[in-house]
């Protein structure tokens, strides 16, 4: 009975009575395809897309557990696997270029990064479609998170809870909320109110101002921050 090759690792699985004298060495050969699946790290380069290779027996730099996709791109481009595969991945695309990258089977669909993500994902390959392996988790503790748009539904029973600030990652750029899809409420303490660092000012004078509004027992009071000037907030009763 001949050796035969297992399915996704391209493992040499040897029959019994074969291989007098070279056991080992496949053996070896084996255990270090092994150890590159489980932790193996590959850069690639995908100037113009890229075909990872799992050739039988012998290591190959689709088999590697971490893939870094490298180089500059001029369109958008494919890394593909050979179908029935089935493997995790961690991957990095970590190319130049304003154009997707998409990571996928021969025959099947995969997922894809944006022009603008340049990011790391965790995906697997079911042997027929690249899929991504982490789309929700549980409760998540960490440092700084640095994110494009966060589409999410409720996180921590209900919410997002944090202990950190919520700050954008440039000035004047980003927005709470759209015209179309609005907050509900709104609660907070004091609230602080400047366009000291915007290009413009107001559309009314031009000019530029800095506020904190603040609740008394039985007054609102809007503070001048530039002058210290103090300000009641007249109130009618309805």
């Amino acid at each position: 009975m001949a050796n035969t090759t297992s399915a996704s690792l391209k493992l040499t699985v040897q029959a019994t009575g074969e291989n007098s004298g070279t056991w080992g060495q496949i053996t070896n050969t084996n255990l270090l395809i092994l150890e590159q699946a489980i932790g193996g790290y590959d850069a690639v380069g995908v100037t113009s897309g890229a075909t990872l290779t799992f050739s039988n027996g012998v290591l190959s730099n689709g088999k590697n557990q971490v893939i870094k996709l490298t180089g500059t791109i001029t369109s958008n481009v494919d890394v593909v696997i050979p179908d029935s595969i089935e493997k995790t991945y961690i991957v990095e695309n970590a190319t130049t270029g304003a154009f997707t990258v998409t990571f996928k089977t021969s025959s099947g669909s995969g997922i894809t990064w944006s022009a603008t993500d340049k990011g790391k994902k965790i995906l697997y390959s079911d042997g027929t479609n690249i899929l991504e392996g982490v789309t929700s988790t549980g409760d998540i503790t960490t440092g700084n998170i640095t994110s494009g748009n966060i589409t999410s539904g409720d996180i921590t029973s209900g919410a997002i809870t944090g202990s950190g600030h919520i700050i954008p990652g440039a000035n004047d750029t980003y927005d709470l909320g759209t015209s179309v899809a609005v907050w509900r409420n709104i609660y907070t303490g004091d609230l602080h109110l400047s366009n000291q660092l915007k290009s413009q000012g107001n559309i009314v004078d031009g000019s530029k101002g800095n506020w904190t509004l603040q609740e008394g027992k039985n007054d609102i009071f809007m503070i001048n921050n530039i002058s210290g000037e103090k300000f009641k907030i007249k109130l009618d009763k309805v």
